[in-house]
């Protein structure tokens, strides 16, 4: 079964399943890819696991530890006949003011043929990239990635979250690709478009003089969509809540609600 919407689905993002989706579509993108480079390339999946430092309040989907508290007077709690406090009979959740989390970042290498040099990378952006220390380790790479002569690919389909910094402010838009070419490495190609609009197809730089390849990023939201059974997951009786324009909200959740059985 298809999203309802005619691009990207707000809803992945909004009910917590942007970690399964981000799997999928670097696995799909993936083998995307690879069908279309010539024979002396190869696409392959990189992986790094590390620690992200979350600040209170970046991420609502953050489950937050479990602290007992105590409470004096007519807050509920017991004075023993022999003084001092006791804890209330029903702990309080209350979110420290930063939580550490291991994550596992995944993207997409294409590598060159026969020393299998790295040439371009493909990054889709999560959470952890956008916003607390993932940001500033994430923009390291960025950097080192650049400076190393490698092309960069950056697709931003998530609306929460800080923009990747330019040295100009990007155009308006909800989603974002950056292109980042080692011939041009003080330029980058920006796409971007709102809600409303399809996904696009993007080049995919290799090595010059070899031209680009294109990656459907519609093709692979469809595999992705399709093979996580969304459809069957995501709640589309529930309001958005994501820092969209209103007219943009009101657009989506009128678009999710005729996905509703009556």
């Amino acid at each position: 079964m298809r999203s309802p919407f005619p691009g990207m689905d707000p809803y992945l993002e909004d009910q917590g399943r942007w970690p399964d989706f981000h799997s999928r579509v670097i696995t799909y993108g993936c083998d995307v890819v690879s069908q279309a480079l010539p024979d002396d390339y190869v696409a392959q999946m990189g992986e790094e696991v590390r620690v992200v430092t979350w600040q209170e309040g970046h991420d609502r989907s953050m489950r937050p530890d479990v602290a007992i508290v105590r409470h004096g007077g007519s807050g509920g709690s017991e004075q023993p006949a022999g003084g001092g406090m006791v804890a209330t009979l029903e702990p309080i959740a209350i979110p420290f003011a930063a939580a550490i989390d291991e994550v596992r970042d995944t993207w997409i290498e294409i590598r060159r043929l026969p020393d299998e040099r790295l040439v371009t990378a493909i990054e889709v952006l999560s959470p952890t990239n956008k916003g607390s220390s993932g940001l500033t380790e994430y923009l390291d790479k960025r950097h080192r990635l650049r400076t190393q002569g490698v092309n960069l690919v950056e697709i931003d389909l998530l609306i929460a979250g800080r923009r990747l910094p330019m040295a100009k402010p990007l155009p308006p838009g909800d989603f974002f690709t950056i292109i980042s070419r080692a011939s041009k490495s003080e330029l980058g190609d920006v796409y971007a478009w709102s809600i409303q609009r399809p996904l696009p197809t993007i080049p995919i730089p290799l090595e010059d003089p070899d031209p680009d390849v294109f990656l459907d990023l519609a093709e692979v939201f469809a595999l992705a969509y399709q093979r996580g059974r969304y459809a069957r997951l995501i709640h589309y009786d529930r309001p958005l809540d994501l820092p969209l324009h209103p007219q943009d909200k009101e657009w989506a959740e009128k678009i999710a609600r005729g996905k509703v059985p009556s």
